[in-house]
């Protein structure tokens, strides 16, 4: 039995948390990064230009790195480097120089797969903490024992997990746990698949995931040389992968638990949903740290989820094994949420209450927008005149990127975001 850290104590008679997890964002590119920090992430994981599962995620060179890095520094925030691939032998070329590379960045951790990936980043890059990945589908608290016994810092949970299994992995093995609270599933266990080779040649185990099981299909029986249809015309296809991950109600029990770090999907998702996601989690786990006897889920937490989802979501395997209303068989609703992600705040006058910011997606005068970020409360404003960076008085902002002026009621600061509901 292993001697636990005590996860809450007594403090002028209230019980508070004094083992806080960590909050763990994706970022697939420097922006990416820097948002999620600023929003409330503790660590954020990257990927590299090598080496890594997500190909299509942006990225990041050595000397952006080094640029996270330095950022995460100024909010006391790590920074961790997906090295996940299951590597074949035209793979080695160049991994000792990589590895010794991520030290030299000041990276505190790599995720990785692969047992030649591990020797090698503890020989030729000792500083540098090694996590599991959950692409080696740790479920039981043996394997996870055996990987403590190899020396890694961290093991990163599979998916398909519960929480009572991750409660007797606590209880016997002196490790950190790691484990996913939100984003996309996969059909596969632990991400192991091979449709994406099948379908398009492009291994999803190196990076080159096509997302095939998200695709819509027809249904045929083969009887002899002929193909009959089992779907009609007016039969919907199907998708053959799971609904999304959603645990915000099930943050208590994962502290409770003492789960060391809390997992957010989704490196090649946008800054607007790296922000929403991150702030609702950090609010969640801050405050039922501060009183968690008395704390209940906000409604308001969960309609800001909904505002950045563009799938159905369920708790997945944590609470047991998933049934029907987890999967989507058959007839599903696509998701699509009403808002829209439509300017990123660059500054801010106080002396005229004029924000400055740069257009992401269609606004105009007279619509109302909802402005949000952690240094402020919600609010809706109505948009007034606007400007151009020259001044120039405008009705519509249509470019992207372009600079646009107008007056707010309420103080807002830089990496603010706006965005409009599509009614």
């Amino acid at each position: 039995m292993v001697v636990k850290e005590p996860i809450s104590n007594v403090v002028d008679g209230k019980r508070v948390i004094v083992k806080k997890p960590e909050l763990l964002a994706p970022a697939g590119n420097l922006e990416k990064l820097k948002i999620a920090v600023h929003y409330g992430a503790d660590a954020v994981y990257i990927g590299g230009q090598e080496f890594g599962l997500r190909s299509n995620a942006g990225n990041f060179t050595l000397e952006e790195m080094k640029e996270g890095v330095e950022f995460a520094k100024k909010y006391d925030a790590k920074i961790y480097v997906t090295t996940n691939i299951f590597a074949h032998n035209e793979n080695m070329d160049g991994l000792e120089e990589y590895l010794m590379g991520l030290q030299e960045a000041g990276v505190a951790g790599i995720i990785v797969a692969d047992p030649l990936i591990i020797e090698t980043c503890r020989r030729v890059a000792p500083k540098v903490e090694v996590h599991l990945s959950t692409q080696q589908s740790l479920s039981n608290w043996k394997a996870v024992q055996f990987w403590k016994e190899e020396g890694l810092d961290r093991v990163v949970l599979a998916r398909e997990t519960s929480g009572e299994e991750i409660r007797e992995m606590k209880e016997k093995v002196d490790i950190e746990i790691e484990t996913f609270i939100h984003g996309a599933m996969c059909i596969a266990y632990s991400g192991r698949c091979t449709l994406s080779n099948h379908m398009t040649a492009r291994d999803s185990n190196r990076g080159g995931c096509c997302q095939s099981c998200r695709w819509d299909y027809d249904l045929y029986q083969l009887e002899g040389s002929d193909e009959q249809a089992l779907f009609s015309e007016n039969d919907a296809p199907f998708a053959m992968s799971p609904k999304d991950l959603k645990l915000v109600e099930s943050i208590p029990r994962m502290i409770e638990l003492g789960i060391d770090s809390l997992k957010i999907e989704g490196r090649m998702k946008s800054i607007h949903y790296v922000a929403t996601v991150v702030s609702v989690y950090r609010k969640v786990i801050d405050e039922y740290c501060k009183d968690p006897d008395n704390f209940k889920i906000r409604k308001e937490w969960l309609e800001e989820l909904e505002k950045c989802a563009n799938r159905e979501a369920a708790p997945a395997f944590f609470e047991g094994v998933p049934g029907f209303k987890e999967q989507m068989f058959g007839v599903h609703d696509k998701k699509n949420t009403n808002f829209e992600f439509v300017g990123l705040v660059l500054d801010y006058d106080e002396d005229t209450g004029i924000v400055t910011l740069q257009q992401r997606n269609h606004f105009k005068s007279g619509q109302e927008v909802e402005f949000f970020g952690p240094e402020i409360s919600n609010f809706t404003q109505v948009i007034g005149q606007m400007w151009d960076e020259k001044g120039n008085e405008m009705d519509v902002a249509r470019h992207p990127l372009q600079i646009v002026k107008f007056k707010v009621d309420q103080r807002v600061y830089a990496d603010n975001m706006m965005r409009k509901e599509n009614k």
